[in-house]
């Protein structure tokens, strides 16, 4: 860190005075409105800039050699103005188009737009989301007005119930690169590892990141791992902070209002409240900001599950019962015991969350010539998750403690930090970026409401079961130079890159993850167990109710035991040259390129070309090809547990063990290596100013090969040695991370925007959508796993893989404002998704629906509004599981394929306040 201090010292010494300029001011006003707070003024060619203050007031020093001054803001048209030897610049900005905004990513070259640039990238204001929006988090917002941004809470699935996945163009959680501020975000320390969409992946939190900090998102929908590095397959999100000075504030609060709560629930669940404030000030006169926000969200869990309709055995707990004890229990019996079939229901539904966070972004000018920056903040979750009902019957259930079987809880504790700092300046005609950003992210597991059955009646009822940690640090230096007078002018950049990882494992306390009635168990194909070597622990196994052995560790969550428990480190070095040359006024191309080196699996070279032809004035073409790459995360590398997986409702004790494993070796899992991708976009972009109408369409094909998976779950049943070995784990089926497949997926993005004039006030209408296709290719085995692929990659994890996930989404969005008075309504298509299942019986296609969102609100001063609306207004819900599928009635609708969620109608109200 001294080190750091002195360079940054040095740096800002050797550069004050480094090069002549001159110091341009005025004012930017909206067309028949008042100043305008926040627009972005850039220098042509430079990425040094500035934005206006309360008074839309800018002061900016710009090189001497600077010819044109870039005026944008969200929601109106970008201008370019000529300096000439004016020190004075008044500018007016009219309603124009969204695509208009100046984006950072996608292109080191400085002042493109979304019309001028060679790749898609949308541009999301959330400023504006966040104040007329019904949803409330980042992954929420951008699953509503992205179309190719998909993300779904998830239920009964462990640490997933408490950090959504998130996916780009159908592709996996760790396939999309999240930048804030330009600089790589940390991934969480969370393996999804359960039975949903993105098993296998490791992603990044989004929710972590307060939406009220948040000024805009810039989504790159297109591979860019030449340019940004490791997991820009899919394409790369690029969150933008605020910056602006001022003091704002909402609070939202609201609930879901549905027909299927069920009865005893009551008329409402899922309970909402969230607080967002923002403050910003300016630092000195030339640019320098400091802007912080906090923010609180509490969630309360929802509940779709009406009534347990599987079997309850008439004979358990009840020694004077004459009847075959596995008899259905009779609805008499269950009323003289004073209970009833709801009673043994399970929570089937979002999680309850406590969420506090707060986030900083603050840059200070040195001299005229650079400037000091820092960003980067803290986040808080508590999250409260249950699993499956252990049924008093179950070798899982201890009855002296549970006399009516149990709701395990997972309690989890996630803790998420990150800090930037950096020195931006000019060296002569070059502009340079040095900085270090480090992340990090915790997440620790409370399992209550539970038990240990192997210790039976002298079982504690609540274990810490230990946890997992991620921290990262990567060190930027990045170049650029934009020479005007070369061609119609070239950007050229080029940089370096270094970073560290570490992944942890921390053991949880001896009950939660030890069987006190261990032996070693082989089971037979045809379900026989018969001992092979109990000196691993007493010699009288414990069993169950049902003659079985019971299962060792905390129910729901088995901890880490210090077998788990690990502490692995790996560094890269990346070195990347990227051009941009404009060959003419209407012919754009770029070329990059990128080295990296990974300490832990050796090296990789990618590139891309992208290309951009004016065919007028308002319309071009575009296109892109470059080759990929993705890292295996040391998450993926390392990750060794046990848990409990429930497949098709039958529960097992499932290890995941590491690659450099035994049973790995007796399988043939080869270790990790680094995925390659190659991919192709192309697309035309255009506006009609007479009818205020904008266009993008844009195609593309991925081609990923040796994609990292968490393989299908291998029985203890192929050999003895192996069931041996599971049975130390207290499993009784194995999964591994390997590089099993190779996937094409194919798509088209299409986005149209429109403006006008309605009676006395502006209408809004966009409309975008997505239909993607991803398709399994090859599965890459070997000679051991012969006979065995169809567990190696199995049907569920295809289905994951191809239909699981929405690939068909449109949304058509009218947006009203008229005075004081704004209107929102968003009607969105969800297309159809399969269910993930093993059983060809079980088969079942869920139809496309319809979602429908409305706000209305209404400015009651000029610093106060207020708002109302809905999300899934018409209450809509996805299929109903087929019988099969319902495991009993726990599921009436699917948790492994999710559309849009199956909470139905949620009402909000919004109060918010602003001081600009």
């Amino acid at each position: 860190m001294k080190k750091c201090i002195t360079i940054l010292a040095l740096w800002s010494l050797f550069i004050t005075g480094a090069w002549s300029q001159r110091t341009v001011t005025g004012t930017v006003t909206a067309e028949g409105e008042g100043p305008l707070v926040g627009v972005t003024v850039q220098a042509k060619g430079f990425t040094l800039g500035t934005v206006t203050d309360i008074d839309g007031q800018y002061s900016l020093t710009v090189p001497d050699e600077t010819r044109f001054l870039v005026f944008s803001y969200v929601g109106y048209g970008s201008i370019e103005v000529p300096i000439g030897d004016n020190p004075v610049h008044n500018v007016i900005l009219s309603s124009g188009e969204d695509l208009n905004e100046v984006v950072v990513v996608g292109s080191r070259g400085a002042g493109r737009t979304k019309l001028t640039t060679a790749v898609p990238v949308d541009v999301i204001d959330m400023a504006d989301l966040v104040g007329n929006s019904a949803q409330t988090t980042v992954t929420q917002i951008l699953n509503y007005v992205a179309p190719s941004f998909t993300s779904n809470t998830q239920t009964i699935s462990d640490g997933t119930d408490h950090i959504d996945p998130a996916s780009l163009r159908g592709l996996g959680p760790d396939q999309v690169l999240v930048l804030i501020n330009g600089k790589r975000r940390h991934t969480s320390s969370l393996v999804n590892v359960n039975g949903t969409f993105g098993r296998g992946n490791v992603g990044t939190d989004l929710n972590a990141i307060p939406t009220a900090a948040i000024q805009r998102i810039e989504v790159l929908r297109d591979g860019a791992a030449a340019q940004y590095g490791s997991d820009a397959i899919a394409g790369v999100i690029n969150i933008i902070l605020k910056e602006k000075a001022g003091l704002s504030f909402n609070v939202s609060t609201g609930g879901y209002f549905s027909s299927e709560i069920p009865e005893a629930d009551g008329n409402v669940d899922g309970e909402n409240v969230q607080l967002g404030v923002n403050y910003g000030t300016n630092l000195g006169k030339n640019g320098g900001y400091f802007n912080i926000t906090g923010s609180f969200d509490n969630r309360e869990h929802t509940n779709r599950m009406k009534e347990w309709r599987g079997q309850i055995f008439a004979g358990y707990n009840n020694p004077d019962y004459t009847g075959d004890p596995n008899d259905d229990i009779t609805e008499a019996e269950l009323q003289r015991r004073g209970l009833q079939r709801s009673d043994f229901n399970m929570r089937v539904g979002q999680s309850e969350l406590r969420n506090a966070g707060l986030m900083l972004n603050t840059a200070l000018p040195i001299g005229d010539n650079a400037e000091i920056y820092a960003f980067g903040g803290v986040n808080f979750r508590d999250g409260l998750a249950t699993g499956f009902y252990r049924l008093p019957f179950q070798q899982r259930t201890v009855t002296e403690i549970y006399p009516n079987g149990f709701l395990p809880e997972i309690n989890s504790n996630i803790v998420d930090k990150s800090i930037a700092v950096g020195l931006r300046s000019k060296i002569g005609n070059w502009e340079a970026d040095f900085s270090n950003t480090f992340g990090s992210n915790s997440f620790g597991f409370l399992i209550t409401n539970t038990l240990n059955a192997s210790l039976e009646a002298a079982s504690p009822t609540s274990f810490n079961s230990g946890g997992f940690s991620f921290a990262q640090n990567t060190t930027n230096l990045d170049v650029r130079r934009y020479y005007e007078s070369i061609l119609s002018g070239l950007n050229v950049a080029f940089g370096a890159e270094y970073r560290l990882e570490n992944y942890q494992i921390n053991a949880g306390e001896e009950g939660s993850y030890t069987n006190y009635g261990l032996a070693s168990w082989f089971v037979t194909n045809n379900g026989d167990s018969i001992l092979i070597n109990d000196n691993k622990g007493p010699v009288n196994t414990v069993f169950g109710p049902n003659g079985k052995p019971r299962p060792g560790g905390a129910q729901v969550f088995p901890g880490f035991s210090p077998d788990n428990e690990l502490s692995k480190y790996r560094n890269s070095v990346a070195f990347y040259g990227d051009l941009e040359a404009d060959l003419s006024d209407a012919f754009l191309v770029g070329v990059a390129a990128r080295f990296e080196n990974y300490s832990d699996f050796g090296s990789t070279l990618n590139g891309k070309v992208s290309a951009r032809y004016k065919l007028s004035d308002n319309f071009s073409l575009r296109a892109a090809a470059g080759t990929g790459f993705r890292a295996p995360s040391l998450h993926q590398i390392n990750f060794n547990s046990t848990s409990t997986i429930f497949v098709d409702g039958v529960p097992s004790e499932v290890g995941t063990f590491s690659n450099d494993s035994r049973v790995a070796q007796l399988l043939g899992i080869d270790p990790l290596k680094e995925e390659t991708s190659t991919s192709f976009s192309a697309g035309i972009t255009g506006q009609i100013p007479s009818a205020n109408l904008s266009i993008t369409v844009d195609g593309y094909v991925v081609d990923i090969k040796d994609r990292v998976v968490l393989t299908g779950q291998f029985s203890s049943s192929i050999s003895p040695e192996i069931a041996n070995l599971l049975q130390q784990a207290n499993a009784s089926k194995a999964t591994f991370f390997a590089n099993a497949i190779d996937t094409k997926t194919r798509g088209i993005d299409i986005v149209l925007t429109h403006r006008a004039s309605l009676g006395n006030g502006s209408l809004r209408t966009s409309l975008a959508g997505t239909l993607s296709d991803p398709v399994l290719g090859q599965v890459n085995t070997n000679n051991v796993l012969s006979g065995l692929e169809n567990i190696y990659f199995d049907r569920t994890n295809q289905i994951f893989l191809e239909g699981a996930v929405v690939n068909t989404k449109f949304n058509l969005t009218f947006d009203y404002t008229a005075g004081k008075f704004n209107a929102m309504l968003r009607n969105v298509y969800f297309g159809e998704v399969t269910e993930a299942t093993n059983n060809l019986d079980n088969d079942q296609v869920f139809s496309p629906k319809i979602v429908t969102d409305i706000t209305l609100g209404y400015k009651l001063s000029d610093q106060l509004s207020f708002l109302v609306g809905a999300n899934n207004l018409l209450d809509v819900y996805p299929d109903m599981n087929i019988e099969a599928n319902q495991s009993g009635g726990r599921f009436l609708y699917s948790r492994r394929s999710q559309q849009f969620g199956a909470n139905g109608r949620f009402l909000f109200a919004r109060l918010a306040f602003n001081l600009q």
